[in-house]
């Protein structure tokens, strides 16, 4: 059966983007929601935290395997336990009455969702041919970059609305609509039976990824290296990590073909693709908080107002493939990496009264310099990868994607308190009885130091601005981040012109 012959083409698409769009959702749906959980599940500050870390952590295990997994027991068989098994571990979080309840099925959920968006994307980079890919990846990319942007206010919508358990039943009429449509009109493919598993390798792996994700997740709070936990938990992901790539160089038969790393094409875009990740969720980490405690924007409003990247992104993503298809794709990237840049040096200099115009237009931009990145990217990175390798691919792509988000976040949480830490110390230096400023009446009426009132105001403005010198200087740094990616994109060999989408082919059939 050839790309073009592939029946009910449309429908298969619709059903895998549902399935992306799920999974991508639910990183970060529930974040807003942690506060109503903590109460009604009776948890800690602390242990609430364990709702994120959980589903995090076994869906970046479980990336890895994918692609076996697939050749194994099929790419139908796989997808349809995939999207089952998370819609009903989503209903099974909405229903939890525990927090050790809520670990487990949120666990469940992460361990089901992990094939969902490599599974996805393997599947549109099949059923269309390569001039169509460019379109097909434009929509399959929509619930991949857009989900995670368009969570937070969804989760807070329908936490406000409804209740918290909502985040999660909102899965139940769409994982429905997909597993009954890949049921339908997925077709078949021929399961290798005769593989075997690579035990050592996924067990070195799972233990380094899952020591470095609960690392990531839990060193803010325990201040890091100054925690004997967080100093065991590097050791095991430096281990693990280690005897993992030991074991893939020596090993017969790793469960990740070598071979897939020796493609110049895709291992540059692994590269690629983890800076995107870092900057992608750093990004509306940093900027919900900033709206939030420093702009005094009520929650909605702050959601609302990082939207508009999320319509920048659609609106790239549909442009790109055109633009790939007359230009060198690799020109395409560089002119997404230099505006995605450019935005964040421009909110290196934001102040919490910076204008809604401006906001919203930086972060529309931003969204659109994302798009130009990531559609390409993923064009260039399969043009000359085995198909024979694609879901595997597809696999390593999302985990190198989601390892780049987490460590982005959690590097960028730590520098931001680290710096904040440092200026607060620069500032209070200035905070003198020689600093004529303090005799100025102005001043003594809501800053005096001398009395205690006037102290604990000055101290909070003092903390106030050194936050945004220290939310600057993380803009700044995921500038040079995405600048970094400039570097790779030589090793990129441009792919044949029927490798991209050609402008007769853009509307998907």
């Amino acid at each position: 059966m050839t790309q073009d012959s592939v029946p009910h083409r449309g429908l298969i698409t619709v059903c895998a983007m549902v399935a992306t769009l799920m999974q991508a959702l639910d990183g970060t749906i529930a974040n807003v929601a942690l506060p109503y959980m903590q109460g009604g599940l009776a948890a800690t500050s602390d242990q609430i935290t364990w709702v994120l870390t959980s589903y995090i952590t076994a869906a970046a295990i479980l990336t890895a395997p994918v692609g076996f997994l697939a050749a194994r027991f099929g790419r139908r068989a796989v997808f349809l336990a995939s999207v089952g098994g998370f819609t009903i571990a989503s209903l099974l979080c909405g229903a939890a009455q525990s927090l050790p309840q809520m670990v487990i099925f949120r666990l469940l959920q992460g361990a089901f969702g992990a094939a969902l968006v490599p599974l996805s994307q393997s599947t549109m980079l099949d059923i269309y041919s390569a001039e169509q890919r460019g379109s097909a990846m434009a929509i399959w990319g929509m619930g991949v970059m857009v989900g995670p942007i368009l969570g937070p206010t969804l989760g807070g919508w329908l936490t406000g609305n409804w209740n918290w358990r909502w985040v999660f039943y909102v899965n139940l009429p769409f994982g429905l609509l997909a597993f009954l449509g890949l049921l339908v009109f997925l077709p078949k493919d021929n399961p290798e039976r005769d593989r075997r598993f690579d035990w050592l390798g996924f067990g070195v792996l799972a233990l380094g990824l899952g020591a470095l994700q609960i690392m990531l997740d839990r060193g803010e709070l325990l201040a890091w290296f100054g925690s004997t936990e967080i100093i065991v938990e590097a050791v095991l992901a430096g281990l693990g990590i280690y005897l993992f790539l030991v074991h893939l160089a020596l090993a017969p038969k790793p469960f990740i073909p070598p071979r897939i790393f020796r493609d110049r094409n895709f291992a540059a875009g692994l590269g690629i693709m983890f800076a995107v990740g870092a900057i992608l969720f750093a990004t509306s980490a940093l900027m919900a908080p900033y709206l939030q405690t420093l702009a005094d924007y009520p929650v909605l409003t702050a959601g609302l107002a990082m939207a508009p990247r999320g319509l920048g992104t659609m609106a790239a993503m549909f442009m790109a493939g055109r633009l790939a298809s007359r230009f060198d794709p690799r020109l395409v990237i560089m002119g997404g990496i230099l505006l995605l840049a450019w935005t964040l040096w421009e909110m290196t200099g934001w102040t919490p009264d910076v204008a809604m115009s401006r906001l919203v237009t930086m972060t529309v931009l931003q969204g659109v310099g994302l798009g130009f990145v990531f559609i390409p990217l993923n064009l260039v990175a399969f043009a000359t990868l085995d198909p024979k390798l694609r879901t595997d691919g597809t696999a390593l792509i999302s985990l190198l994607r989601n390892l780049g988000s987490a460590i982005g976040i959690s590097a960028m949480s730590a520098l931001l308190t680290r710096n904040t830490q440092a200026m607060h110390a620069d500032l209070a230096t200035y905070v003198t009885p020689l600093n004529r400023l303090f005799t100025l009446p102005w001043v003594q009426r809501f800053w005096d130091p001398s009395t205690t009132a006037g102290a604990a105001a000055l101290n909070e403005e003092v903390t106030r601005q050194a936050s945004i010198i220290a939310y600057g200087n993380d803009f700044k740094v995921l500038m040079f981040l995405a600048l970094a990616m400039l570097a790779l994109l030589p090793l990129m060999r441009r792919p044949a012109r029927s490798a991209v989408v050609e402008p007769g082919h853009a509307a998907m059939d």
